[in-house]
């Protein structure tokens, strides 16, 4: 398998600063934004904390040690980068309990592990992938190869473009491992050629190959100078409430597309994916046949398929200068990736090794 994970810019006629993103904790933080607060009863017990050096299964494995429950019984909303100061929440099926085990708890997850427990509180259901608004990022670019006031200023024309035109809601490298490993390993499964592989494994491998192909798509779109018109039969996503529906009047849409209401989305591929139709259908299915692949052979490793949001709007994108660098601040939903953000601006390759988003970065 040929796997091409160029990606192009969007804003390529745009000069970036360069850079390099640390790996110190401070130059990247990262904060859940929560889809719900706890009530304050349950079973489920939230703790919200905020570490570094640790992937999220790390801290899921170490909280099940710490209390004695099953690795599944400790839930999460979304994964998040080991090479960054990340605050999110984690739920604990702990039962019924008293106040002293509330108020014990945080203790006992410091003196177990190097974090910071900023609030435990209860709820009734368990944490689960998805239930989460999305991330807010403060991030700084260290290192830019031009003068900062030159930095500055050509980040700035960057960002007005982003937030003119929006951008392709790329997966982020880190998914896809060193040189694609987990890309062809999932392929791999899918054609039924790897067995014996762990559940979880198994599961993120074929994720990372449908992220792959969703990527691919959504390089045609820009490339075929699609991706700033609503095609006929497009599955559209309203931004404000999340709804999907099928174009079916692409003149109609279009104008809601340009002020930002809509999106199309892109194919996240299996047989129970809301296939489009049309223009729009004949694109998503020549990603699929040059892969060689139908959706019934994703329906043969129990993966359904879905839909992810097309078009990437930053409305809050700011850049200032700091004296460690050029700071970008931003928040994204669920699902995106920072990473999409930030080449923009520097026009690097961040699969570089010095870059904290290194193929080898593990969840």
């Amino acid at each position: 398998m040929n796997i091409d994970l160029s990606l192009p810019y969007i804003t390529a006629d745009l000069p970036g600063i360069g850079g390099q993103l640390r790996t110190t904790a401070n130059h990247f933080v990262v904060e859940e934004l929560s889809l719900y607060e706890p009530e304050g009863q349950g079973e489920h017990l939230y703790v919200n904390l905020t570490r570094e050096g640790l992937t999220t299964r790390e801290v899921q494995y170490k909280l099940a040690d710490i209390f004695g429950i099953r690795v599944g019984d400790v839930g999460f909303a979304g994964m998040k980068d080991k090479y960054a100061c990340t605050t999110q929440t984690f739920s604990l099926l702990v039962g019924k309990i008293d106040n002293s085990f509330i108020n014990q708890a945080a203790e006992r997850i410091r003196t177990n592990l190097p974090v910071t427990v900023n609030w435990t509180r209860l709820h009734k259901n368990k944490l689960k992938p998805g239930h989460l608004l999305g991330n807010r990022f403060t991030i700084i670019i260290t290192t830019p190869k031009i003068p900062p006031d030159k930095a500055l200023s050509q980040a700035q024309a960057i960002v007005t473009r982003l937030q003119e035109r929006g951008l392709p809601n790329f997966f982020g490298s880190q998914r896809f491992g060193f040189n694609g490993d987990n890309v062809q390993r999932g392929l791999e499964i899918i054609l039924g050629q790897l067995q014996n592989v762990d559940l979880w494994l198994r599961r993120f491998l074929i994720s990372s190959y449908q992220s792959y192909l969703c990527n691919r798509y959504l390089v045609r779109r820009l490339e075929s100078g699609t991706f700033d018109r609503i095609l006929l039969g497009d599955i559209a996503k309203r931004y404000a409430t999340g709804g999907l529906f099928q174009v079916k009047d692409s003149m109609k849409e279009q104008p809601r597309y340009e002020n930002h209401e809509i999106s199309f989305t892109a194919p996240i591929y299996g047989p129970r994916m809301w296939t489009a139709t049309g223009p729009a259908g004949e694109l998503e299915a020549e990603i699929l046949a040059e892969a060689g692949l139908g959706l019934e052979q994703f329906g043969a490793v129990r993966v359904e398929g879905t839909r992810r949001l097309g078009r990437l709007l930053v409305p809050d994108l700011k850049v200032s200068l700091e004296p460690q660098g050029l700071r970008a601040r931003f928040s994204l939903p669920k699902g995106a990736f920072a990473t999409t953000i930030l080449r923009e601006i520097m026009k690097v390759d961040l699969q570089d090794s010095s870059s904290p988003f290194s193929n080898n970065t593990k969840y």
